[in-house]
């Protein structure tokens, strides 16, 4: 009916088939049933939101067992203090609070003199007289009568008191018995001051030493402390634990290890080339007496001793050098010596105005001496040298027979066989561990490449020794560990080596196969190739990508080679120790091993002549 109720939604399009829902809308109605709503709702939750109908015990730890009362007491009263702190004052002015005890304030009961004993009053707390009771707590006829025995009849004769009188006999009672336990209090106190008097006295005479004899008795007496008490003060003693230095990465380690490398070998070329230590560091130079020697630390005492010659001071470092220039060349010494001579005559007879030249000539006296004392001096020199060529000849040899101490990685195999031939076993593994240090892949960035060239240089190396006539098997079982270490480091690139072994083994195996039928047991080499695969990687895989073919490649040795010399079966049976050893933990079956070992059998059984 009102038009200003209604609102209309108007559509910009007419759409044919379109159904409109809300082409009219009324707020007003809208808004009225969302007041109902809200009243019904969010009022009611309004009203009710600080009306609880549970009744919740929110004392601390009133229902948790594991507690003890006296520390619910003691949390209790914490939390007590907590809730009242900071809502007295604003303020924080720390005032002194009011100590209470057995509800009294110390305060008062120090300014009192009565000391309070609170002990006395334990055995008498909590006992209630009939008195008491009847007075207080009374109401029935029987318990205002005082209780007789059954032998006094002449009491029960007399009427009974009223509660007046009960209350002024229970008052003068308390009164003497506080009055007795006043004078009891103040009669003790008076003894034990006197005892404290005649003690002081009795001490004074008590206070004596006793005899050693009666200390080294009582010394003996003490019980000695048990081992649990000394390890207690051991460890009271003991340094606590230092923080210790962080774990260095490979990297730091391997550039520590070649800086140390280059060291000891800068060292071994200077001893072979007979070049001294003390001669390489250099001389210090002339310090004069002015110099403050501002951040010097004085170690030792390097003063030079200054000598005195006929009036002339000379330096022992300025002769030396002098001495190595007169050994350089002599002329050009000359030639300053000269100039010295002009120069100290121009300023002599600049400062001397008087004709005689006498300062002059015993200059020149001078240098003429000094000069037949360099002379002496090149002839000690010259001695000198010799003795010491002759103490380093020794050392040089020394120097050179010892191994270098930084190697780089050969590029070719020639170079590898030439850098091990005619090492010991144990030089040949030094020089292998030092070429592994001084190229770490950390240290550069070729170093990488070079040392998986260096693995396949070592199986080659391996295989050469195994096929000599006399075969350094001791000398392969040495560096089957340098090849461990480096099949760790480049995993990749030694499975690629083994397998192309592996695989030029088995088409040679092929070849000889078409070409006579039936191939031969290998050489010992390739045998350890085989033995050395067990060791670098797992054999225990169902699948691996160097195990699986070095498997198949045994196999194919036990079923397709000709058994024909003891040799053979020496290889066979070495072939089937492999197989165990590849099967020990996968336990798997291996046909061609059985196969080759029933025939041997057969082989070894001696031939008998059919009978009839």
């Amino acid at each position: 009916s009102n038009p200003f109720e209604v609102k209309v939604n108007r559509q910009k399009f007419d759409i044919l088939g379109r159904k409109t829902k809300n082409d009219v809308g009324l707020p007003g109605v809208s808004r009225s049933k969302a007041i109902k709503k809200r009243t019904h709702t969010l009022l009611k939750e309004y009203k009710e939101r600080e009306k609880t109908n549970v009744f919740k015990d929110k004392r601390f730890g009133e229902y948790n067992t594991k507690i003890t009362p006296e520390e619910k007491m003691i949390r209790r009263f914490a939390l007590e203090r907590q809730q009242n702190y900071g809502k007295k004052n604003i303020y924080n002015l720390n005032e002194d609070e009011e100590l209470t005890h057995y509800g009294q304030s110390l305060a008062e009961i120090e300014k009192l003199n009565d000391i309070v004993d609170s002990d006395s009053d334990t055995e008498e707390r909590g006992t209630l007289s009939a008195e008491l009771t009847a007075a207080h707590f009374g109401g029935g006829g029987g318990l205002l009568r005082k209780k007789v025995s059954s032998g006094q009849q002449d009491e029960e004769e007399e009427k009974p008191k009223s509660r007046k009188e009960l209350i002024e006999e229970m008052i003068a009672k308390s009164k003497q018995e506080k009055q007795e336990r006043q004078t009891r209090r103040e009669s003790a106190l008076e003894l034990t001051e006197k005892l404290d008097n005649d003690w002081k006295e009795i001490q004074a005479l008590i206070a004596r030493k006793p005899p050693k004899s009666e200390r080294k008795d009582r010394e003996v007496e003490k019980p000695k402390p048990d081992e649990y008490d000394m390890i207690v003060r051991e460890l009271g003693f003991e340094m606590k634990a230092k923080p210790s230095e962080r774990m260095k990465t490979e990297e730091e380690l391997a550039k520590e290890e070649e800086a140390r490398l280059q060291k000891l070998e800068a060292d071994r070329l200077r001893r072979m080339r007979g070049i001294d230590e003390q001669a390489d560091r250099k001389k210090p130079g002339h310090m004069s007496a002015d110099d403050l020697a501002d951040g010097f630390i004085l170690d030792k005492d390097d003063r030079r001793l200054l000598s005195y010659k006929e009036g002339g001071k000379e330096d022992d470092e300025n002769e030396e050098e002098s001495e190595e220039e007169d050994e350089e060349g002599g002329k050009e010494d000359d030639e300053n010596e000269e100039e010295s001579e002009e120069e100290s005559a121009t300023e002599h007879e600049e400062d001397d105005a008087a004709d005689s030249h006498s300062d002059l000539e015993s200059d020149l006296e001078s240098e003429e001496e000094a000069s037949g004392n360099k002379e002496e001096k090149k002839h000690k020199t010259n001695k000198n040298e010799s003795q010491n060529v002759e103490e380093l000849d020794p050392k040089r040899e020394a120097a050179k027979s010892e191994l270098p101490y930084t190697f780089s990685v050969p590029e070719s195999y020639e170079t590898f066989k030439s850098l091990l031939a005619g090492r010991t076993i144990e030089q040949q593994l030094i020089i292998l561990e030092r070429i592994q240090k001084c190229n770490h892949p950390s240290l550069a960035v070729g170093n990488k490449a070079k040392l998986e060239k260096l693995f396949g240089f070592l199986l080659e190396y391996i295989g050469e020794l195994a096929t000599l006539d006399l075969p350094e098997l001791r000398t392969i079982d040495k560096l089957v560990l340098p090849l461990y270490n480096l099949c760790q480091m480049f995993p990749e690139a030694a499975s690629d080596s083994i397998k192309f072994i592996l695989r030029d083994a088995a088409h040679d195996m092929e070849e000889i196969i078409e070409v006579k039928g039936r191939a031969t047991f290998p050489g010992l080499d390739t045998l350890i190739y085989l033995k050395i695969t067990s060791l670098l990687f797992p054999t225990s895989d169902f699948w691996h990508p160097v195990v699986t073919p070095a498997f198949m490649y045994m196999s194919q040795l036990l079923t397709k080679c000709r058994v024909t010399t003891l040799q053979d079966v020496i290889k066979g049976l070495f072939i089937c120790c492999l197989f165990l050893e590849y099967v020990s933990l996968s336990r798997r079956f291996v046909p061609e091993l059985i196969n080759f070992l029933l025939g041997i059998l057969h082989i070894s059984l001696p031939k008998k002549q059919a009978q009839g």
